[in-house]
């Protein structure tokens, strides 16, 4: 396989419901998993649903990371993806990890790419 990136599909259960359901301290983490990392920032979005929970969406140079949250569950699901070598998902997975006080974590490690890849010659 051709590699192109490397995504982190996080579970995070048992995490502090007050951070989960709010939208500043939610926005402020993803922000902080993208730059302190070594990310581009180019876009984002969020929205904090009613009665609960928050969405959002960091778009970076090198892909993406992503948040939807259950506070009354006390669980988000994270998506990071990148396909730049700069940028340290790891760590990212670490900061989001510890900003939610996340004690149950998951992590699935996926690598994206070709699964057949050639140069044709002309």
């Amino acid at each position: 396989m051709k590699s192109l990136g490397t995504h982190l599909l996080l579970d995070l259960e048992h995490c502090d419901p007050e951070i989960l359901d709010d939208l500043s301290r939610v926005k402020v983490l993803l922000m902080k998993a993208a730059l302190d990392c070594g990310a581009t920032v180019v876009g984002e979005t969020f929205f904090k649903f009613e009665p609960h929970g928050v969405t959002g969406v960091v778009s970076i140079a090198e892909s993406h990371l992503c948040v939807h949250t259950w506070p009354e569950y006390s669980y988000a699901s994270v998506d990071i993806f990148s396909c730049g070598q700069s940028f340290d998902v790891e760590k990212s997975a670490d900061i989001l990890i510890k900003g939610f006080s996340c004690s149950s974590p998951r992590i699935k490690r996926i690598k994206r790419g070709l699964e057949e890849f050639r140069i044709d010659k002309e």
